[in-house]
C-alpha cells in the first residue's frame, strides 16, 4: 500500500493530479482484467488528459462571455427555411476563423442571429479557439469608459487577442460619434487579423444611419464584407413561436 502512496503522490507532483486520482481504481480493474503494463500506463494518460480537456474547455467558456449555451443541434432550420443549413454547417467547421473572414448574421428580431451567433462560438471554443462575445451597446460603453481614462490601447487587447469576436446586436441603438470611431477601430484593428460575428437588425443599407456618418459606415462595411459569409435571415420570430405554443397550452 506504501507503494501505491507513493507512485500517487509522485504523479501529482508531476502535475498529474487527475491520473492520481484514479491511481488504485485503476490498478484493481487492471489486475481484474489482467491487462499489460502499456495498457495500464494508458488508462492513467488517457483520464488525465480528458480532465484537462474538460477543464480548458470550460475555462474558454467562461473567458467567452457567452450569455447562455446555445448549440446548433438546438436550432430549428426547418422553423426557418430562409437559412442556408449547409452553409452554416460549413461556418461550423471553423474553417473561416482560420482564413480571418467574418460572418454577418441580418434579420428582424427573434429570427435567432444570436443564438447562431452563440453556437458557432461554442463550437469554436470545442476545437480550441479563444471567443469573446460583447453586445455593440456594451463594448462601446466599455472603450469610451477606457477612452476617458487614457487606458484605451490595454482595453483593446480584449478586443483584438481572441481568434474569433462575436458583437450582437450592432444597430439597435445609434452611435455618437466617439461610438462610431472606436467601432470603426475595432474593425480595422481585426481586418485581415481575426474573424468577427456580427448579428444585426439593419440591412446594409440602413447602415449609414448608425453612426449618422455614412463615408464611416461605407469604411465599416468596406473591411467587414471583403472577406465575409452573409445570412439574411427573413422568417418568423422564434419568440412569438413560443408565445402561441405557450398560450395554446393555457387555452
Amino acid at each position: 500500500m506504501s507503494a501505491v502512496i507513493d507512485v500517487r503522490e509522485r504523479l501529482a507532483e508531476l502535475g498529474l493530479e487527475h491520473a492520481a486520482t484514479i491511481l488504485e481504481d485503476a490498478l484493481r480493474r487492471a489486475t481484474r482484467d489482467k491487462s499489460d503494463y502499456l495498457t495500464f500506463v494508458q488508462t492513467l494518460l488517457d483520464y488525465e488528459r480528458a480532465k484537462r480537456r474538460q477543464r480548458n474547455l470550460e475555462v474558454r467558456t467562461k473567458l467567452a462571455h457567452l450569455p447562455y449555451r446555445k448549440t446548433l443541434e438546438e436550432f430549428d432550420f426547418s422553423f426557418q427555411p430562409s437559412i442556408d443549413e449547409r452553409m452554416v454547417r460549413e461556418l461550423a467547421t471553423m474553417t473561416f476563423v482560420g482564413r480571418q473572414e467574418n460572418v454577418m448574421l441580418l434579420g428582424p428580431p427573434g429570427v435567432g442571429k444570436s443564438h447562431l451567433a452563440v453556437a458557432l462560438g461554442v463550437e469554436a471554443i470545442r476545437q480550441g479557439l479563444s471567443v469573446y462575445f460583447v453586445s455593440l451597446t456594451r463594448m462601446m460603453s466599455d472603450l469610451r469608459k477606457a477612452y476617458e481614462e487614457n487606458l484605451l490601447d490595454r482595453r483593446m487587447r480584449v478586443y483584438l487577442r481572441p481568434k474569433l469576436v462575436i458583437v450582437d446586436e450592432v444597430g439597435y441603438m445609434p452611435l455618437d460619434a466617439v461610438a462610431a470611431n472606436l467601432f470603426f477601430h475595432i474593425v480595422s484593428a481585426r481586418y485581415e487579423r481575426g474573424s468577427l460575428v456580427i448579428t444585426s437588425n439593419k440591412s446594409f443599407g440602413e447602415w449609414g444611419e448608425l453612426p449618422g456618418d455614412r463615408a464611416l459606415a461605407t469604411a465599416v462595411l468596406d473591411r467587414l464584407l471583403h472577406h465575409a459569409h452573409i445570412l439574411n435571415i427573413r422568417g418568423n420570430s422564434y419568440r412569438l413561436k413560443e408565445r402561441r405554443q405557450l398560450a395554446d397550452k393555457e387555452t
